[in-house]
């Protein structure tokens, strides 16, 4: 199996308790790229719509994507790596951030409502809170192949789900080093 040229940028996705920012710390400790929360990009406008229990609508999220799709172009004109958690449920969201881009991947998180529900029940401090599960599922479009994503099942470890996923990339034990 050769190894694959690595993409500019690796957008962790799934739903609210799939584990986004667990795997995608574990995924960027492994790889050696930088981490970023795609929560951080969220103005506080949404995040307090969020803590009071109310989904965000499309033209909540629409400036949200793009300041991460911005901070993509940034690293990848760099020449830099980053892995981004985001949920990016609709295909819509997925093109945002994409802007076309075919040096970016998406890393779908799947899970069902069921463990997932269990592990939001069980997270402390988080602005999300666990009656919002419903409309996360509502709202999520799986990606496509045509989506430059790779699918795992989040009921493995974060260890072996992050194997699973550098496997799928194809870059071998040894990440690109970084400048």
């Amino acid at each position: 199996m050769g190894r694959a040229e690595a993409p500019c940028a690796l957008i962790v996705m799934g739903v609210s308790g799939s584990g986004k920012s667990t795997v995608a710390k574990a995924l960027g400790e492994r790889l050696g790229w930088r981490f970023e929360d795609g929560d951080s990009f969220h103005p506080a406008s949404n995040v307090e719509k969020m803590r009071a229990g109310h989904p965000l609508t499309d033209e909540d999220r629409w400036p949200w994507l793009n300041a991460i799709a911005d901070e993509i172009a940034r690293v990848c004109g760099r020449g830099e790596h980053v892995i981004i958690a985001c949920s990016a449920l609709k295909h819509a969201y997925r093109d945002v951030l994409l802007r076309g881009r075919d040096d970016v991947r998406f890393v779908f998180l799947k899970g069902t409502k069921e463990l997932i529900a269990e592990r939001l029940a069980q997270r402390k401090g988080h602005f999300m809170p666990p009656g919002l599960l419903a409309s996360q599922f509502e709202t999520l479009e799986p990606p496509e192949p045509g989506e430059h994503v790779i699918t795992v099942s989040i009921d493995e470890t974060v260890e072996a789900i992050v194997d699973g996923i550098v496997r799928q990339l194809k870059l071998g034990a040894t990440p690109k080093v970084l400048p």
